[in-house]
């Protein structure tokens, strides 16, 4: 099955007002792009985001949503209040949230399925850490990361993204070879096979250290349907390539 590719920046805890204004100026003024382009950026900015994006074929998203629809649960944010501010996309398990803020399997479960009941698409990520890769645990890392959101999806499922980003090639300049990462978008690939009768049609990102020199043979690899895009996302023209590499 035919799969349109999506590149998706990060911004991570990045950007100013007049930083984002020049950085999404410069992705608007490079259209049209073969593939889908969204940007997932902090959440004091999605409201300009919003305004500078409208009526174009952009998408924009988060970084992170609340389980809960809402109550006291200060500095949290809802998936609810995200859809009011158009979001098409939601990251959820992010290997910075899920060390940095101790989120479980089953947390960041609970956070897809709270985005989808708003009509928001969570970017599911999973990964394993060097340690991890190193004792021969990527299998069963990921697969038990993504285990978690797809009971809990049930016939969902096939609603989300999901983004394979081995957590050591993550802002550290390495990234895994295109086969290394075709190796694990193949396996997450036949999990969801095994789950939902829309897995050949659900997109896969790699994520970790993609670059412009690197891109276009990540992007080239069967299981491989586009990117979840760091540090190379701040800088126009850095995404811009990225997203030119993308396959149709």
């Amino acid at each position: 099955m035919s799969r349109r590719s999506l590149v998706v920046g990060n911004w991570k805890m990045h950007g100013s007002r007049p930083a984002n204004a020049a950085l999404l100026d410069g992705i608007l003024q490079a259209r049209p792009f073969t593939c889908d382009v969204a940007v997932c950026v902090p959440f004091p900015y999605l409201s300009e985001t919003a305004v500078t994006l409208a009526g174009s074929d952009l998408r924009w998203g988060a970084q992170d949503c609340s389980v809960h629809e809402q109550g006291a649960y200060t500095g949290e944010v809802s998936a609810g209040m995200l859809a009011e501010f158009g979001c098409r996309y939601v990251i959820v398990g992010h290997s910075e949230r899920r060390a940095l803020h101790a989120e479980s399997d089953q947390q960041v479960a609970d956070k897809a399925k709270a985005a989808l009941a708003k009509g928001v698409t969570p970017i599911v990520c999973v990964g394993e850490t060097l340690a991890q890769r190193e004792a021969g645990q990527t299998e069963a890392v990921v697969k038990r990361q993504l285990s978690a959101v797809i009971h809990t999806l049930t016939h969902c499922a096939g609603e989300m993204v999901v983004a394979y980003e081995p957590v050591w090639a993550i802002g550290t300049g390495l990234s895994a070879t295109p086969e290394q990462a075709q190796a694990v978008h193949a396996l997450l690939r036949a999990q969801l096979r095994a789950a939902t009768p829309h897995a050949d049609g659900m997109k896969i990102l790699y994520g970790g250290s993609v670059k412009p020199d690197n891109a276009s043979v990540l992007f080239s690899m069967p299981d491989i349907d586009g990117g979840l895009i760091g540090g190379a996302a701040l800088k126009a023209a850095d995404f811009v390539s990225i997203c030119r590499a993308a396959r149709l």
